[in-house]
């Protein structure tokens, strides 16, 4: 069993979507099926089916839950330092060719959202960038073809 890196607020996250689902989804699923159950026959009965369907859901995404929190490694970023980059890490990047900057905060797989600038350890971009200092140029192949990137900046926040 690997473990899981992840930083402290995504270790809460998880945390709090395993309470939300446990405390008022399954109890509401639960209901929905009794209530559908009183419709009669079940094998023509839709809501039945919906719920049932919500139900195998909520029970598949809390095992997946439960199983990344007891496998979780977590890392507080507000206690690194330093200019390499690693996990936790924010990092702020120039196209080499454009001198675009885009910055990025490296995180765990389940908290990766590109939109709000969280980027996953195992994205392409992440692992050129990783073990990498300030100053370094760092070539990263997308399947639009090969990037070339400066770091800009490393800080840990």
């Amino acid at each position: 069993m690997d473990k899981v890196p992840m930083t402290t607020g995504g270790f809460e996250g998880l945390k709090s979507e395993l309470q939300t689902l446990k405390t008022n989804d399954r109890p509401a699923v639960i209901k929905a099926i009794a209530e559908a159950r009183e419709h009669g026959d079940l094998s023509e009965n839709a809501e039945y089916h919906a719920a049932r369907d919500r139900q195998s859901f909520i029970e598949g995404r809390i095992a997946e839950i439960e199983d990344k929190i007891s496998r979780a490694d977590v890392i507080d970023v507000s206690k690194l330092s330093g200019k390499t980059v690693r996990f936790g890490a924010t990092v702020t990047i120039a196209d080499e060719e454009t001198d675009e900057e885009t910055t990025y905060q490296i995180v765990g797989e389940h908290e990766a959202d590109i939109a709000d600038g969280r980027l996953s350890v195992a994205a392409p971009i992440a692992r050129a960038l990783i073990g990498k200092s300030v100053g370094d140029s760092v070539e990263v192949v997308t399947p639009r073809g090969q990037k070339d990137y400066e770091i800009v900046k490393v800080k840990f926040k």
